[in-house]
Order: structure tokens, then C-alpha cells, then sequence
């Protein structure tokens, strides 16, 4: 669709790489259809176990929206409401993805790239990254997700900050907030993120995708949580093969070969 979306696997490994380095990876609405079509390519291939959102460049993850792109996406209601449509459904698909997902983060994530990394599970980010919301500079409102998902991972008073103030950050200061789970030199992201992505790919994978299933029940309202569906999935761990071979191989004392069932 666009080469400005990249797509990787390797082994059970897959990439979505957001590849407009001249402009720090702002995103345009081709550009997150592409994302969408990944999205849904990777949720359904059952050889991928994770995945890693990354930009391309070095010098930035997502910096928000393509702006130059506004005269021709968003120039009018009915472009806004697709617009911002498409982007809804790609956030959503990224927080439901069914497997664990990795913000790897290089250089900038401002705007759209912070609410993107927040749809992520772990975000993984190098020294000299900075972040801001720039939306109170720029007169723009935020709905209720959006803010939602910041609460749920910095609480209310760090999430306020972000958005009073619109500033930027540090990679410190996003340590503190807990908006980022680890901080490493610049030139380790990418080898972090891809030993953090093997680490947990070479878990079982019902255990993993069921944790980050009933993660998300925590964390919904009590009336929308499907609690039997929390039980049918750790049942499923118990009754699988991946559980005969997990104790397996601890007595044997041998790495564990899981395939998922």
C-alpha cells in the first residue's frame, strides 16, 4: 500500500516499521491503512508470537501526525471523522492485539507516537528520547481512551502534567512517570527490544497471551469483565501440551520447546 509502512518477521518475530525518517516518522492516513492491513495480517498468523513497533532512522518513534498531509485528510468534517475513524480503529487493534507488542522507542515520541506507544504492552526507549503531548500548544481536544490509556499507565497526576504543561521530557522523567519500562543507551534499543522479544517468545505462549488477556480485565470497568473467559484461559494453560512439556523440561533441566497448544 505505501512504503512508508515496512513489514518484518523473523521467526516468531514480526516488525511494523514506520518509515518517513525525514519527517520523524509522521504518520499519514495511508499510512496507518497500512498499519491496519499489518495489524490484522499478523493477529491471524499464528507462526508470530510478538511483535515490535518501531520508526526507521534512529531519531524518532512516531512524531505525531503528518501535517503537511492536513490540507488533503483532514480539510473537512467528513475527512476529520475518517481520519480520525482510521486511527481509532489501528490504536484498538494495537491494544487488543492477542500477542505481547513492544514500543521499541528511538529519539522522539511525541503526540500520536506517545499515544500509539501507550497501546503497546512494553516500551523500551534510549537515553536521549524524548516525549510530549502537544495538544493544549496546539488547541487540539483529546478524548476519553486516549486518556484513558495515559492514566492507566502514569495515574492521573503525571497524566495531567503531560497535558497541562505540553512540554517535553526526558527519558528520565518518563522512567519516573513509569511511562516507559526500560531506558537504555541510545545505540542498545534495537538489541534490547530484540532480546526482550525472544526472551518472551520462547515462553509458552497461552500463558503469555492469557496474562495479557486478564491484564486487560483488571483494568476494565467491573461491569464490562469477562471473568469466565479469565478462567477458561488459565484452564486451557493447564490442559495444554506447552504445560506437560514446561514441567518436562524443568525436571529434565532443559530449555522448553513450546508450540502454543
Amino acid at each position: 500500500m505505501t512504503d512508508k509502512i515496512l513489514t518484518e518477521q523473523s521467526g516468531e518475530i514480526a516488525r511494523i516499521i514506520f518509515n518517513q525518517p525525514e519527517k520523524r516518522n509522521a504518520v499519514s492516513l495511508e499510512m496507518w491503512e497500512a498499519v491496519e492491513e499489518a495489524m490484522t495480517r499478523f493477529a491471524a498468523d499464528p507462526s508470530v508470537r510478538i511483535l515490535i513497533l518501531s520508526g526507521a532512522g534512529g531519531k524518532a518513534f512516531v512524531s505525531g501526525a503528518d501535517i503537511s498531509k492536513f490540507e488533503t485528510e483532514r480539510a473537512s468534517a467528513e475527512a476529520v471523522a475518517h481520519y480520525n475513524a482510521t486511527t481509532k480503529r489501528v490504536y484498538d487493534m494495537v491494544e487488543a492485539f492477542p500477542k505481547p507488542t513492544i514500543a521499541q522507542i528511538d529519539g522522539y515520541c511525541i503526540g500520536g507516537g506517545v499515544a500509539l506507544s501507550l497501546c503497546c504492552d512494553l516500551r523500551i526507549c534510549g537515553e536521549s528520547s524524548q516525549f510530549a503531548v502537544p495538544a493544549a500548544k496546539l488547541g487540539l481536544g483529546y478524548g476519553f481512551e486516549g486518556i484513558n490509556r495515559l492514566v492507566n499507565v502514569v495515574g492521573p497526576s503525571f497524566a495531567k502534567e503531560i497535558f497541562f504543561t505540553a512540554r517535553r521530557f526526558t527519558s528520565d522523567e518518563a522512567k519516573v512517570m513509569g511511562l516507559v519500562n526500560r531506558v537504555v543507551p541510545d545505540d542498545q534499543v534495537g538489541q534490547t527490544a530484540q532480546e526482550t522479544a525472544e526472551m518472551i517468545a520462547g515462553n509458552a505462549p497461552m500463558t503469555v497471551e492469557s496474562v495479557k488477556y486478564i491484564v486487560s480485565q483488571v483494568v476494565a470497568p467491573e461491569s464490562q469483565r469477562d471473568l469466565d473467559e479469565c478462567a477458561a484461559r488459565v484452564k486451557a494453560c493447564f490442559d495444554s501440551k506447552d504445560y506437560i512439556e514446561g514441567r518436562r523440561a524443568f525436571l529434565e533441566k532443559r530449555k522448553p520447546n513450546f508450540v502454543g497448544a
